[in-house]
């Protein structure tokens, strides 16, 4: 099989990773890396022995497919051009900031038969896929992703940025329509929201609800999913999956609507975890999940296979992360219809959170 000739446009913080997995892929050419920063794509193209270019345009005529890492603000325009030339085209998340961009990338995928495959990493992680395997049915599904603030990604904010990973996952994992979605957020460094929460239902009666901040002091990637069979506890960043099921007795009388006696209820409590609540506990291993999903978009061009994430999918949760951020726009912070909305309307603070209020030290 001919070598595939790859090129990179925006070798950042994210980008130049994605240039050095692809210098070492076998079956793979890296041709060049684009970046407006010629400084930052000659550094990068000399660590991954490869040609520099300032202006992706030029990098455009000696590839067969392209992986984009530029700010979300620049997929819609950069992936635009890419796919009018018919070169099959790796997006980063989001697939871009809008939802009307997005669809119009997804028509120019269709119209020039070019394939589009969405960065959402953490399908790649083993402990998601370890998920995928189990019979699990959602009804309940919780989800933070929690980091520091780096200065990257201010184009957008904390949904298109970190909450963008869970509901791509969400919608993975329940493949039903959204019925209601309800949010809040709140801006802090005075641009896009930075601290978000959302709560959304869907129509089998699926319930999740969703936490991001880029303010934490410690982060976090976890994910919870309840159902009835059993309940699953996710660490992204440990890739581990921790799995709990009821016992068939257990379950017998759950089903049967039955209290249990005192003797019973005696003997569960003394060996509740293990064998009434049995668990397992799986490590994921394979390959680093960013790999994993390269390795995935050389097979599908090569192969003219469907990708983990198409630009459908990725459409999808650019279309869920806009019903959050309209809701997240209209949340009223007193709860009247005329009251301050939107994430830079919350009240200036009263005082000092670290000052005690008059009423307890008068106590």
């Amino acid at each position: 099989m001919t070598a595939l000739r790859a090129g990179v446009i925006g070798v950042g913080h994210l980008g130049k990773e994605h240039a050095r997995i692809l210098s070492g892929l076998p079956g793979v050419i890296l041709a060049g890396v684009a970046d407006v920063n010629a400084a930052q794509a000659e550094s990068v193209a000399r660590r991954c022995a490869t040609k520099a270019y300032a202006d992706f345009h030029s990098l455009l005529d000696t590839i067969d497919a392209a992986v984009i890492a530029v700010p979300a603000c620049h997929h819609h325009a950069i992936a635009g051009e890419v796919l009018r030339r018919g070169i099959p085209v790796f997006v980063e998340k989001p697939l871009a900031s809008t939802l009307g961009q997005a669809e119009e990338l997804l028509a120019l995928s269709q119209s020039h038969a070019a394939l589009v495959q969405v960065g959402h990493v953490e399908r790649f992680n083993p402990a998601f896929e370890a998920l995928q395997k189990r019979p699990l049915t959602p009804k309940y599904v919780w989800a933070e992703r929690l980091g520091g603030y780096t200065g990257r990604c201010t184009d957008v904010g904390v949904v298109l940025d970190l909450m963008i990973h869970d509901i791509d996952l969400l919608l993975a994992l329940v493949p039903c329509a959204v019925q209601e979605v309800k949010a809040l957020a709140v801006s802090v460094l005075g641009g896009e929201e930075d601290m978000a929460t959302a709560r959304v239902v869907f129509a089998n009666g699926c319930v999740a609800e969703l936490r991001a901040s880029r303010l934490a002091a410690s982060p976090s990637r976890r994910m919870q999913v309840w159902g009835p069979e059993g309940f699953a506890s996710l660490d992204f960043a440990q890739k581990r999956l921790t799995l709990v099921q009821p016992s068939a007795e257990l379950c017998q009388h759950r089903n049967g609507h039955r209290s249990f006696d005192t003797a019973t209820l005696a003997r569960i409590s003394q060996d509740l975890l293990g064998r009434h609540l049995q668990m397992l506990e799986i490590n994921g291993d394979g390959c680093d999940p960013l790999t994993c999903e390269l390795k995935e978009f050389v097979h599908c061009v090569q192969t003219g296979q469907r990708p983990r994430v198409t630009a459908e999918e990725g459409c999808a949760a650019v279309a869920l992360a806009s019903r959050i951020l309209e809701s997240i726009e209209t949340h009223s912070w007193d709860g009247t219809a005329s009251g301050a909305t939107g994430p830079h309307a919350l009240a200036m603070p009263l005082m000092p959170l670290f000052q005690l209020a008059e009423s307890s030290i008068a106590a």
